[in-house]
């Protein structure tokens, strides 16, 4: 992957859909939840404050985090699917 994020975005790559329910029910893409656990593939410097002091990003790459199931913005690169998003965004390292 060539895409390096800026200020304190992370790049997630997320966890594949469930293909059946526990009971071993098929779904069907439509009926398939988002996934709210990813890995980061990549994470930016951190965010610079108002006094100008850089925070450093708490996750780092490898991590599995749990994230909100509408947050980021989803980008394709290379055939595989990607999500951008603001530290601030993910709940918690898995």
């Amino acid at each position: 992957m060539k895409m390096k994020p800026l200020a304190d975005r992370v790049i997630i790559k997320p966890a594949a859909a469930e293909e059946k329910t526990k009971g071993g029910i098929i779904l069907p893409d439509t009926a398939k939840e988002k996934p709210v656990i990813g890995e980061v593939v990549a994470v930016g410097p951190g965010k610079v404050t108002d006094d100008g002091k850089k925070v450093t990003p708490e996750v780092k790459v490898g991590d599995k985090v749990l994230y909100g199931k509408y947050s980021g913005t989803e980008v394709t690169v290379e055939g595989e699917e990607y999500l951008i998003m603001r530290e601030a965004d993910i709940f918690a390292i898995v």
